[in-house]
């Protein structure tokens, strides 16, 4: 885990209740102290939902600053970024979600260029600003195929998500269980870098 200043993009990766948020505070702290901008894509939609973003807030130290954006992350970062030390994305996942739920036809055009266009708006955005960006996403590929058309448009578009921020990303970590494993580090790219035949 990286505790250094340079400027970074981090992923971090994992399935439900794997300890991605946990990981991510701990390293936005480590990196940011007190200086951490919180982005939450989560709406409190119904009671059960309203909990869980109450439980994240409590988890968080006070002194970080809160910014709520289900959508359009690279403007509202662009309009509220006050110089913070790390700025931490919760979730992906949900911003996906978000996007998705403006269109019928989940399979479309439109939807698919709908994300893409969130996506890579965010990322232009992260890479501009002078700070480390710790973005978590789920892994959500690996259990049963999703019964129905917008579960199974809403994996296919959130796994390119992830493969395309990973490729941006200077270190991803995947949460198995509560432990993290390093997928891809700085270590990694500086090596590639310099051993190019």
């Amino acid at each position: 885990m990286t505790t250094n200043a340079r400027k970074q993009v981090i992923l971090v990766l994992g399935g439900a209740r794997s300890g991605k948020s946990a990981f991510a505070e701990q390293l936005a702290q480590a990196i940011g102290g007190d200086h951490v901008l919180f982005v939450a894509t989560a709406q409190a939609r119904d009671a059960e939902m309203a909990r869980r973003i109450q439980a994240h807030r409590q988890s968080r130290p006070d002194t970080w600053r809160t910014l709520e954006a289900p959508r359009r992350l690279g403007s509202a970062l662009k309009a509220h970024y006050k110089a913070e030390r790390v700025i931490l994305v919760d979730c992906l996942t949900l911003l996906v979600a978000n996007v998705l739920e403006d269109f019928v036809d989940p399979f479309g055009k439109e939807a698919t260029t709908a994300v893409h266009e969130e996506i890579d708006e965010l990322l232009t955005t992260v890479q501009t600003l002078p700070v480390t960006t710790i973005l978590i996403s789920n892994e959500v590929g690996w259990g049963l195929v999703p019964p129905t058309p917008l579960g199974r448009a809403y994996r296919d578009l959130l796994g390119w998500v992830n493969q395309h921020v990973a490729t941006v990303a200077d270190e991803v970590y995947l949460l198995v269980a509560g432990l993290s494993v390093p997928i891809k580090t700085l270590a990694q790219q500086v090596h590639k870098e310099t051993h190019r035949p």
